[in-house]
């Protein structure tokens, strides 16, 4: 059961996984709109930037952006971030979590009774505002609240909170009505009310100059003041919009930093008061700019989900990008695996923008630029304006590896327009064609509504395939951008919904929203159109979309009443029919085998179908719907886009790594709700991790930080029906059987010296324990010097404690006497257990009882055996003689065998479940 902190939303319960897979990771996620905090490291010697993605946060190094770590996840998203040289700290819903290495949570802090968006560590202190306008101050180790502070939301809204260096328990508040206070937190007082501007203060920057800071405020105007004199030093003012973020170079220049709402930064010389530069940072507001200390290094973030490095070497001071880490500013429409290794998935979407996400590191991400009509257009003039030439959203590309180091070998088609544009994976970057056939030139268009709805490259990375709605296939090279055929005139009456090839190139399958299916003969003559195809097949609804699995000549067709069929393009037949999607169908895949296709729909469900079987066996439903989805071609990941998200999802195929029993489903039957997969594979919940803090001992009455004495100590005997074998090793009693071969080998080939005699010694006892015999010790004084009877009986220790047994039976004395002795000492104490040896006949016939116990008590097993058959080998003759051993070894016989039959039934029943599993799995 899942325990929420105090004011956490529930969330949904979520399974794992589904049958075939469970969830793996995201990747793709950079930055949100929550500012990001960074620390420097001594021993590191690097500077760690932590950035917000969610309900998780990742932290990266400075030097190269190179992702170290990502933490647990958060009840609800992380609202407010903030850092100190031990702790990290996140604010999620009503409560304050300090983290430590980004696993550990060391502290939580409950008591707000609003969301918290403002945090700032001070000293041993940290300082929380919520949206109730409430300002608490913590004591990090204790967790107790030391002042509380609520406000008066119509006279000061806190938006705003600082500290200036030197102001000891001084803390600087700014409000949306653009005022200023000093509070000292120390004394619960306020000292001062600053008011030079009625617009909202968005944030305070304290200066490298005492007393200074700086304010940016919500209509773009930048403020300089003096706190000790309450003075304005200078003022600035930005007509992009508010200020987001304010900071000040420490490597030498007099320059200040500030950001805007729409990704635009302003240099702000303060000698000279003026504007010393601007440039675009980001396409959204910057909500961080961090310049690092003594360096001329500037962090920047946005909710772009993106993060950036610039560094001022310019020689008119400017920045230059140094470093940046990115994804997809608007979700991904299209993914598709790249490759035969299945390393890298390329990803398109509503931000038009080609990226390539590795699944390796983050470090290998890279993007292919922007889609545009005009790539050469210079951006100089308009570099603050709108991008006129950019391209609409890319819904559907598709990539071949055959040619990548030649020329283009991707092709993507855009919303609504007509043009098909090229990327190359080998260059990096926008290829140079834009595919539109000749009737739909500016020249000779006359039909201005038709678009490009599908597309297909061919096996040999030579040609490209296009339909357009107006029911035309056209087909591209390449290489050259040169328009080669047509099919068809046209190729369909409606729009063309997919086109799929061989790898042979031998044929042409095309499919249209009247349902209509057509194979074309893909060789003709040059310029030459095909205007009778081989053969058509006739569907019963309009074909919404087709994935074709070129190996095993099997096509999907996904149709607009949610079915999907599974056509062998040799034989040009339906082989198979799945029915079960409620909604338009998404995407369909097909697993490198070709023994699954996987199919996603607008009905937020994942099915997995057996095409063999014709079954569908597994499903599992998300909360966005899937809009794209591919395998790995190894087979062991699946990889998912979701509606309004911009990450890509990956998913472990179970039956890869373990062995998966597998059934049909009713299709009709509701999907399991499978959360989507973290940020990254080993992220815990923020429930696991509080587990290690105790922090769900508050029903069984334990305070936090108190040890619980409680101890788990191992059973001797689970089952007593259960044969249970001793633990000791396994010399102890293997080598019991083979005593006089290994005392054999063991003999010294020269005869042994005596040792010296030593000038006192202490007599010891046989045994694994180091005890001193003490029986032949000097008696007391007054004790009596007459010998007893009994100690002229030559029995040992053992043979002792089996004549102390006769009683009651009570053998466990004798058991645990015998367990502790070596293999040497175990045959010589069963040898003296026969008359001639200085034992008796009912001593003999006891051990045989010890056996007996030993069997009936299922315990210490092997002893038993091993004991037994020392005995038997050593007396064998002499048993035989006396008719009560006979009736006692009779009885022995009968109590082994009862314990073998169970161990011999368990086994067998084992290894034919073994053999039938594995006939099973061939």
């Amino acid at each position: 059961m899942t325990h929420l902190a105090d004011g956490d939303k529930p969330r949904a319960v979520f399974k794992e996984s589904s049958k075939i897979f469970r969830r793996n990771r995201a990747i793709g996620y950079v930055s949100n709109q929550v500012p990001a905090v960074t620390r420097y490291v001594q021993r590191r010697r690097d500077t760690l930037v932590i950035t917000c993605i969610g309900r998780s946060y990742q932290v990266y190094a400075a030097s190269h952006f190179r992702l170290l770590h990502v933490s647990g996840l958060h009840p609800d998203d992380i609202t407010a971030l903030a850092t100190d040289r031990y702790h990290t700290y996140t604010a999620s819903n009503k409560c304050i979590y300090a983290w430590r290495s980004g696993k550990h949570v060391l502290h939580v802090y409950r008591g707000h009774q609003q969301n918290v968006h403002l945090l700032l560590p001070f000293g041993s202190h940290l300082i929380a505002v919520d949206t109730g306008n409430v300002m608490k101050v913590w004591q990090i180790n204790t967790e107790k609240v030391y002042l509380d502070m609520p406000f008066n939301n119509d006279e000061f809204l806190i938006t705003a909170l600082a500290h200036p260096p030197t102001y000891i328990n001084k803390v600087v508040l700014g409000s949306r009505q653009g005022q200023l206070k000093i509070v000292n937190i120390k004394k619960n007082s306020i000292l001062c009310t600053l008011s030079h501007h009625n617009s909202r203060v968005v944030c305070i920057e304290p200066s490298p100059a005492l007393d200074v800071v700086a304010v940016g405020h919500g209509d773009g105007t930048i403020m300089l003041l003096n706190l000790k004199y309450d003075e304005v030093l200078v003022e600035f003012k930005q007509n992009w919009g508010k200020v987001t973020s304010l900071a000040f170079r420490t490597d030498g220049p007099p320059i200040l930093v500030s950001a805007s709402s729409n990704g635009h930064m302003a240099l702000w010389n303060l000698e000279d008061r003026k504007l010393n530069g601007q440039f675009q940072a980001h396409m959204d507001q910057v909500t961080t700019a961090i310049c690092l200390p003594s360096e001329p290094l500037m962090l920047t973030t946005s909710p772009d989900n993106s993060m950036k490095l610039f560094i001022f070497d310019q020689l008119d001071g400017g920045p230059r990008q140094l470093r940046v880490r990115e994804g997809h500013t608007a979700p991904p429409l299209c993914i598709r695996y790249h490759g035969s290794r299945g390393t890298s998935i390329l990803s398109a979407g509503e931000d038009c923008t080609m990226r390539v996400f590795s699944t390796i590191s983050e470090s290998l991400n890279k993007s292919m630029g922007k889609a545009t009509y005009k790539k050469n257009a210079t951006k100089k003039k308009n570099r603050f304006q709108y991008d006129k030439y950019i391209m609409p959203p890319i819904v559907e590309f598709t990539t071949e590896t055959t040619r990548e180091k030649e020329w283009d070998n991707i092709a993507a088609i855009h919303a609504g327009i007509i043009q098909t544009t090229t990327w190359s994976f080998n260059k990096n970057r926008m290829g140079e064609h834009r595919l539109v056939p000749m009737k739909f030139q500016n020249k000779n268009r006359v039909d201005f509504k038709s678009e490009t709805t599908c597309l297909t490259l061919t096996h040999c990375g030579n040609f490209v395939i296009i339909g357009y709605s107006s029911g035309d296939i056209e087909r591209f090279n390449m290489q050259s951008g040169v328009h080669r055929a047509s099919y068809g005139t046209p190729a369909h009456k409606a729009a063309v919904r997919g086109v799929a090839t061989d790898n042979l190139n031998q044929y042409v399958v095309s499919g249209c929203s009247e349902g209509l299916v057509k194979f074309w003969a893909f060789k003709m003559k040059l310029f030459q159109t095909s205007t009778v195809p081989i053969s058509q097949l006739r569907l019963m609804d309009g074909v919404a979309l087709m994935r074709h699995h070129r190996e095993s000549s099997m096509l999907a067709i996904g149709l607009e009443s949610f079915k999907v069929y599974v056509v062998d393009t040799h034989t040009r037949v339906i082989v198979r029919r799945f029915i079960g999607h409620t909604a338009k169908l998404n995407d369909l895949t097909f697993t490198p085998d070709a023994r699954w296709l996987i199919s996603s729909s607008m009905d937020s469900t994942i099915k997995v179908w057996d095409i063999p079987s014709s079954y569908m066996i597994d499903h599992f439903r998300v909360e966005p719907p899937c809009v794209s989805l591919s395998m790995s071609p190894s087979g062991d990941f699946l990889a998912t886009a979701h509606v309004n998200l911009l990450g890509i999802y990956l998913w472990a195929n179970k039956t890869i790594f373990n062995q998966v029993s597998l059934r049909s489903i009713d299709p009709n039957e509701p999907a399991p709700y499978v959360g989507l997969p973290t940020h990254m594979c080993d992220a815990m919940q923020l429930e696991e991790a509080l587990q290690d803090l105790n922090m769900d001992t508050e029903d069984s009455g334990t305070k936090l930080g108190e040890e619980i004495d409680a101890k788990y100590e191992t059973p001797t005997q689970l089952n007593p029906d259960l044969i249970t074998l001793s633990g000791l090793a396994a010399s102890r009693w293997q080598n019991l059987l083979d005593l006089d071969l290994i005392k054999k080998r063991n003999k010294p080939k020269a005869p042994p010296k005596a040792p010296k005699q030593a000038p006192f010694f202490l007599p010891t006892m046989s045994g694994l324990e180091l005890r001193f015999d003490v029986s032949k010790s000097s008696p007391a004084e007054d004790a009596s010097k007459v010998l007893q009877a009994t100690n002229f009986s030559n029995l040992t220790s053992f043979g002792k404690l089996l004549q102390e047994s006769e009683p009651n039976n009570d053998f466990e004395a004798a058991i645990a006497h015998l367990t502790q002795l070596g293999p040497s000492m175990v045959d010589f104490e069963i040898k003296l257990l026969h008359p001639d040896n200085g034992g008796t006949m009912r001593i003999m016939l006891q051990f045989l009882k010890l056996i007996v116990h030993m069997f009936g008590t299922n315990l210490n097993f092997e002893l038993a055996q091993s004991y037994l058959s020392v005995f038997l080998r050593t007396h064998g003759l002499a048993l035989t003689k006396r008719p009560e051993l006979v009736q006692s070894l009779e009885n022995v016989l009968r109590v082994q065998e009862e314990a073998w039959n169970r161990i011999e039934s368990k086994l067998v029943y084992g290894m034919g479940v073994v053999a039938a599993l594995r006939n099973f799995a061939r």
